[in-house]
């Protein structure tokens, strides 16, 4: 156990401790207001909840950093059935899901109701990186297309519920996946180049997609209208301008060292999301844009820890993992950020650690400790040969 806790990414692992305790004192205080006023919940509701996902998320990340080889080769065998659940998941939700926001995306367990798509992310990471284990095999011929065949069906389905934010952070795991494979055959040349066009497209259509939306008919009214996101200030009083104006003056009450912590105005209901997507305006108003921009720099470090453990891995598949939960972070980062900032069209997608969302962070927490699995098995591995070699 020393050994293993000796080869971690300790820097990595204090930004994520350091992280959630963060995300848990900013959520108090942006839903504390919301909780009462609007739910009539107790002030502590969102928290206590957010926590019971982190205790939880912490335990199974610490079974899985200390388990024996024997237990991940097994899941390692099992690239097709962590694809197939992923399916099940995303059917049966279709199917006996509950409609929250326009989205049938939710299955509710009595006391909390969980996302399953946040589950699908983790699945297709681990699914579509154990698939490439014997990269030989999967090489020749279009072998390698398989595992995004049933990756490309989960996207649809995720589409299809419709929860559009979601399946492009799938689209974009599934991309960067797909181009980290070190194959040099034609087949995969040509579908490499052909992902990176269909990505360029699929950014056009996201970012200048909303006449093209309006056309296709599982995409309601209230997800089309998000595409009319340029100078939301001028369209206030509009669905479409409000949140994101309240943003904006969220930041600017902020300043460069903010109102303190507990001290936002836009957080009493002005701001109708600002314990969820919306929870960076909140930051910035109550800590100021000099904390804001530190927070944005040490997301940046964790992204850069996470690249570099995909580069150094000792095997293809633990690399995969590394790269899918780099795009994972990313694309979130991205999204809620640009969207927050009427740079692109907002899609309601939690911001890492910081936003309420039970689903998304305990898949999160789970898949950084497998991250550092990685990190740990790919320096005991290297060691083993430095000794081998003696």
């Amino acid at each position: 156990m020393r050994r293993r806790f000796k080869n971690m990414d300790k820097f990595l692992f204090f930004l994520m401790v350091l992280y959630t305790i963060l995300g848990l004192v900013m959520l108090f205080s942006a839903s504390s207001i919301t909780a009462v006023l609007q739910y009539n919940y107790s002030e502590y509701h969102f928290f206590i909840r957010q926590l019971i996902f982190f205790v939880i998320a912490y335990f199974i990340g610490f079974i899985i950093l200390f388990l024996k080889d024997g237990f991940i080769n097994l899941i390692k065998r099992m690239p097709k059935i962590l694809l197939l659940i992923a399916l099940g998941l995303l059917v049966y939700t279709s199917i006996f899901g509950i409609e929250i926001k326009g989205a049938k995306s939710w299955i509710s367990l009595g006391v909390v109701s969980i996302q399953p798509s946040e589950f699908v992310k983790t699945l297709v990471i681990l699914g579509t990186a154990f698939s490439f284990t014997h990269l030989k095999k999967m090489a020749s011929g279009y072998k390698f297309l398989v595992p995004f065949t049933l990756d490309i069906l989960l996207i649809g389905l995720i589409a299809f519920q419709p929860d559009f934010g979601t399946a492009v952070i799938v689209a974009i795991i599934c991309f960067l996946l797909f181009i980290s494979i070190p194959i040099k055959t034609k087949n995969y040349v040509k579908f490499k180049i052909l992902a990176c066009i269909c990505a360029i497209i699929g950014i056009g259509l996201f970012v200048f997609g909303g006449n093209i939306l309006k056309k296709i008919p599982f995409f309601t009214q209230e997800q089309v209208s998000r595409f009319t996101y340029a100078n939301p200030c001028k369209r206030y009083s509009e669905s479409t301008g409000y949140q994101v104006c309240n943003g904006f003056i969220a930041i600017n009450n902020g300043g460069l060292f903010g109102v303190g912590l507990g001290n936002s105005t836009q957080k009493y209901l002005y701001l109708p999301e600002a314990y969820t997507d919306f929870i960076f305006p909140i930051i910035s108003e109550e800590l100021g844009s000099i904390v804001a921009s530190l927070i944005i720099i040490g997301f940046i470090i964790i992204l850069y820890r996470i690249l570099r453990i995909a580069r150094n891995a000792d095997t293809l598949s633990g690399s995969m993992i590394a790269y899918g939960v780099f795009g994972l972070i990313l694309a979130h980062l991205l999204i809620n950020l640009l969207g927050v900032l009427a740079i692109i069209p907002l899609t309601g997608v939690p911001l890492p650690f910081l936003s309420n969302g039970g689903s998304f962070n305990f898949n999160l927490i789970i898949l950084l400790f497998i991250v550092e699995r990685v990190q740990i098995d790919s320096n005991d591995s290297k060691l083993r040969r430095a000794i081998n070699n003696l």
